[in-house]
């Protein structure tokens, strides 16, 4: 591998060559010697079109649809590649929901007095409380409680009893479509139940019923994970609204002490933040020897963080996702990075060796070989344990810079950050109104919400992302940007108002009228829940148009893993046309891929799309906007 089947962004590829030079493991190398004959691309034919099991002692087993040979159970093709589909989808909303559960405890601690954060949007508290129907008398503390009471009793329902949280927030259109397809969730836990039970051997092996129950549980997952997570993190940390935020690898700066939060809950994250802005703590780091103590946010754990506070000389800057994460940690700047429950890699104990910084897991769900340190996230203790973390980054400091050679003169630039839904609505003068005109005019023809990661798959890092984005932007489709994918603009440059240059004529003159990029930074994968409560509103603005007439798609030029198969699933349920790449391992199954690429408009609205190619992939996506366009007679 080379240039661009690197990575797109030159920071990632200059790392690269320290790391080959130091002959340190490395996933470029690792993804290439995965590949079968001379391309890196190409793996088991069976495993890679989904039709192949090892859930029973019977297999593994192969299947071809073509010559009706099944498992030994009798499962076709299609049945194999639907249920390993599923399965996949019960492990990222069970990530998801981790998540949430970890901020329910936070935001109930901070209710309490117990955490060093507090209700700092009690306006959305408040808001948010009525919509679900929950009194919102006394303080904002009682009512924080309330809202976290009622919420746990709705996830802990029975799968057979619906859902008040979906009931209470989802479009009505939509929820009667659910109820007529029986896809109408209960509550999370009791969902994924229902569908791990039914992947068992000799369960359900019917394809259509399996992807039925996995557009529940997406369902379920959206709005009781996504929205419940992300709009309690709100009510604490504040609602993302747009500010500047320093992006790339040119961020780490080996004079200074650099702590790195890293995975996808933000708390010891913002918690460190306020720690290293006292001078205290500035003074602690410049009595061992450094310029000063920084917070560097990193991957998903970072979005978190950069969209709702803004950077300083103690939160410095934004790194990228999760393949430049050995990079990262490669630049011999690093003295702390804080695992928490996602996205952090098991080689990481070797380039802690290396590169001398301190490996620290924040979770229960996290271990590496050989790492017996760790300290368990605990909201009551959250300013202990930041302060802890902090002392083992400034104890760290001297033998990292006294052994390990930094790479300086990296890249570093500046991405606006920071949109949600109240951000916009206050963009737009406090209505969507101007939206909605520029949508009607023509001047934008679309919405499209990419909610990516970030994979070697077919292009390099972040390649194939950024490929499509300009493609979208050039045909004046407005971008809003989520997950891993979100650092591939940022980085890119898209989330700044100068790339509007790169935008067709209609949507440069809405951004330069607003003053905003063409790409908006939306948030982390989890916020795909906050983009289907948008498109709710959105929705009931126009008079209550269904979804699936809305000119919008859903956009994933580098999903990787299971939490991004749930995000597609729930796209195709709530009636979005939803692009996907790679193009995901359910092709040996061809009934279920008719369903999901010819059928489905029938069944939800919704419709899968597979493309390689970027122009192709915005071909697609276009067209299918128009259409849409069409029905609203636009």
């Amino acid at each position: 591998m080379e240039g661009e089947r690197i990575s797109y962004h030159s920071s990632v590829r200059t790392v690269y060559d320290r790391i080959k030079k130091d002959g340190m493991t490395n996933i470029w190398d690792r993804y290439e010697a995965q590949g079968l004959g001379s391309s890196p691309d190409q793996r088991c034919p069976f495993c890679q079109e989904g039709k192949r099991c090892d859930l029973c002692s019977n297999g593994p087993c192969r299947a071809d649809a073509s010559k009706d040979k099944r498992g030994v159970c009798g499962i076709t093709a299609d049945g194999m590649a639907m249920r390993m589909m599923l399965l996949r989808n019960v492990m990222g909303a069970s990530t998801y929901h981790y998540h949430t559960e970890q901020t329910l405890k936070t935001l109930k601690a901070t209710a309490r007095g117990q955490t060093p954060f507090e209700i700092s949007e009690g306006k959305k508290l408040k808001s948010f409380a009525k919509r679900l129907g929950i009194s919102v008398t006394g303080s904002y503390k009682r009512m924080a409680l309330r809202l976290c009471k009622f919420v746990e009793e709705d996830f802990n329902r029975k799968y057979d009893q619906p859902s008040h949280i979906v009931e209470a927030l989802a479009p009505k259109e939509r929820k009667d479509t659910w109820r007529k397809l029986g896809i109408f969730p209960g509550g999370i836990y009791g969902e994924m139940m229902f569908s791990t039970s039914s992947c068992l051997t000799n369960v359900d092996g019917y394809y259509q019923s399996l992807a039925l129950k996995a557009m529940r549980l997406g369902i379920a997952t959206a709005y009781q994970s996504q929205i419940i997570n992300e709009y309690c993190q709100d009510i604490m940390f504040g609602i993302p609204r747009p500010h500047n935020m320093r992006v790339d690898l040119g961020v780490l700066d080996s004079n200074y002490i650099n702590a790195l939060p890293n995975g996808h809950e933000p708390f010891l994250g913002f918690a460190m933040v306020q720690l290293a802005r006292t001078p205290e703590w500035q003074d602690k780091a410049k009595a061992a020897g450094a310029k000063g103590l920084r917070v560097i946010a990193n991957i998903e754990a970072g979005q978190e963080m950069i969209q709702r506070w803004q950077m300083d000389d103690a939160f410095w800057g934004f790194t990228g996702n999760w393949i430049s994460q050995e990079a990262v940690l490669a630049s011999g700047c690093v003295d702390l990075f804080a695992c928490d429950m996602n996205c952090s890699m098991p080689v990481d104990p070797a380039y802690a060796e290396r590169y001398k910084f301190k490996l620290i897991p924040v979770s229960e769900l996290v271990a590496f070989e050989g790492v017996g340190d760790r300290i368990n996230y605990l909201p009551e203790k959250a300013r202990k344990q930041a302060g802890d973390l902090l002392n083992m980054a400034i104890a760290n400091y001297k033998q990292r810079s006294t052994t390990v050679e930094p790479i300086t003169g990296l890249p570093v630039t500046e991405a606006v950050v920071g949109f949600s839904t109240e951000s916009i609505l206050e963009a737009l003068g406090g209505t969507l109104t101007p939206l909605l005109d520029a949508i009607k005019k023509g001047a934008i023809r679309g919405v499209a919400g990419l909610v990516s990661c970030t994979t070697l798959r077919d292009h390099g890092n972040d390649s194939h992302s950024v490929a499509v984005a300009k493609e979208l932007i050039q045909r004046d489709i407005l971008v809003l940007s989520m997950g891993c994918g979100n650092a591939a603009m940022q980085v890119a440059r898209l989330c700044s108002p100068e790339a509007s240059d790169l935008a067709g004529p209609g949507l440069k003159g809405l951004c330069r009228a607003l003053g905003i990029p063409p790409v908006l930074s939306f948030g982390t994968c989890t916020d795909t829940g906050r983009l289907a409560d948008l498109l709710a509103a959105i929705s009931k603005e126009l008079g209550d148009v269904p979804v699936t007439d809305l000119p919008v798609a859903a956009v994933a030029p580098e999903y990787m893993e299971q939490k991004a198969t749930i995000d597609a699933i729930f796209a195709l349920a709530f009636g979005l046309y939803t692009y996907v790449n790679p193009v995901p391992t359910v092709t040996g199954g061809p009934q279920l891929v008719k369903l999901l690429t010819e059928d489905l408009p029938g069944v939800t609205g919704g419709l899968l799309s597979v493309e390689k190619d970027a122009v192709k992939a915005v071909d697609g996506i276009a067209a299918a906007i128009e259409e849409r366009r069409k029905r609203l007679g636009i």
